[in-house]
């Protein structure tokens, strides 16, 4: 029986790298644009990517009684204290675009050289279901990719810091210029993914077992 799986996300880029990378699952992924019954935001107030996810997963799978998957993930850039970091997404204010976070991010770093521009995404899969086995616990993995900030951006793929961001292991490619399969091979979100699936696998099938 395919299980319905909230994904507590409006973020498209974020929901299709997901969806590539659960595919063997047998579960119907939902974003919360799916969810009517979703809450309309759940505040990150969290002071690390581990209590953001945690509070979204349970907040939405106590709201919506579905199974949730939540994740809070980010940028830290070594020459600037681990910044962004949990404040990523609203690094440039509130309700900033990418092109406004990665400009400010830029001008941050113009006075710092190539070596000095070490960096990490990290992220946090957090998952939540209050009508199974985890009950009021929340189950957390994690991932992250090692690289450096370039000097422009580059490449058409990908969201967010991508097209600023090389990992160590691309050469000088950043990740909006990798093929899909490329960077699911190596991103943060990707290994923190490959983990929880092995999780939700046998999760799932304790979960149908009566």
């Amino acid at each position: 029986m395919t299980t319905k799986l909230l994904v507590a996300t409006r973020n498209k880029g974020k929901l299709a790298e997901l969806r590539e990378l659960v595919t063997d699952l047998d579960v119907e992924l939902l974003s919360l644009d799916d969810t009517p019954n979703a809450p309309a935001d759940v505040v990150e107030d969290g002071a690390t990517f581990e209590a953001n996810a945690r509070k979204k997963a349970s907040e939405y799978a106590r709201a919506t009684g579905l199974l949730t998957l939540a994740d809070d993930s980010g940028l830290e850039v070594d020459a600037l204290g681990g910044e962004p970091g949990v404040r990523s997404a609203r690094f440039a204010g509130p309700h900033a675009t990418d092109g406004e976070n990665n400009r400010l991010l830029l001008t941050r770093l113009v006075s710092f050289e190539r070596g000095e521009r070490t960096a990490r995404f990290r992220c946090v899969l957090a998952v939540a279901d209050p009508l199974g086995p985890l009950g009021t616990d929340v189950h957390l993995e994690s991932g992250a990719c090692e690289g450096r900030i370039v000097s422009g951006p580059r490449g058409t793929g990908g969201f967010g810091y991508d097209p600023l961001f090389v990992p160590a292991a691309a050469g000088e490619r950043t990740l909006a210029e990798l093929r899909g399969e490329e960077k699911n091979a190596l991103s943060h979100r990707a290994e923190a993914s490959l983990k929880t699936v092995a999780f939700l696998r046998t999760y799932l099938r304790n979960r149908l077992t009566p």
